[in-house]
């Protein structure tokens, strides 16, 4: 049997986290009916991983792949995933899947999210973007984000910044500034992130100087690819993580 998935995500007290989360599992599942897929959260909403992993062992599952629902690897990728993976009933092969990000199919989901917002593939050259994420006290996970704004950049736009919600700079309201200054006829802010909260809810409000913004990336169908990709690749990976006995 297929190894079961099972997506973390770290909750949250506003509902329309939890929400967006299902709903790209929704998609998960539709594109991979053969594969049993399961949401757990880190804190605020339920079921809870723990609570999660204990049911599956005591169903009798073997494998699972634990695929954290993030787009850049830092601290609950590194740290509290492992931990509490760790704590999973003994019986449980678990494997770690990579996160998300960094992934071509991201940035088309981006484009996706800018042209929902009203702009086409003609504006392409005179638009300005704010590649928007949560922030990072990780310098890697930091060092992401500017490459990714690098890279999308060479697509086509007239300019594309990075910008952090919280322990990094610039903020998106200063990226923004920054676009206009250099030019640019228009400027979009694309967040990256995946489920609205309150970190996304800060963007957007550093967003009002801007001409558009656009949605998270929540249950995009480029995002569901992605997640079932690093899906594929943990489930071939021959390491298992290590769990307590």
């Amino acid at each position: 049997m297929k190894p079961v998935l099972l997506v973390i995500a770290h909750g949250s007290r506003d509902p329309r986290h939890a929400a967006t989360v299902h709903a790209l599992v929704r998609r998960v599942r539709s594109l991979r009916p053969d594969v049993r897929v399961e949401t757990g959260f880190l804190e605020f909403n339920l079921p809870s991983v723990q609570g999660v992993l204990e049911s599956l062992a005591a169903e009798g599952v073997r494998d699972v792949v634990a695929l954290p629902l993030l787009l850049t690897r830092a601290f609950h990728a590194k740290s509290d995933i492992p931990a509490v993976l760790r704590d999973a009933p003994p019986r449980l092969r678990i494997r770690q899947a990579e996160v998300l990000g960094p992934s071509p199919l991201l940035l088309s989901a981006l484009e996706r999210r800018l042209y929902e917002a009203g702009l086409t593939p003609a504006d392409k050259s005179s638009t300005g973007v704010v590649l928007a994420s949560a922030g990072s006290t990780d310098p890697e996970a930091i060092a992401v984000i500017a490459d990714i704004a690098r890279e999308w950049r060479h697509t086509g736009w007239c300019a594309v910044r990075p910008a952090f919600a919280s322990a990094a700079l610039p903020r998106t309201e200063d990226a923004v500034r920054e676009l206009r200054a250099l030019g640019c006829a228009r400027v979009a802010v694309a967040p990256y992130v995946l489920a609205p909260g309150f970190l996304p809810d800060r963007i957007a409000r550093g967003a009002v100087e801007a001409d558009v913004l656009a949605d998270v990336l929540g249950p995009a169908p480029e995002v569901a690819r992605v997640l079932l990709r690093r899906y594929d690749a943990a489930s071939s990976a021959r390491v298992l993580l290590p769990v307590s006995a």
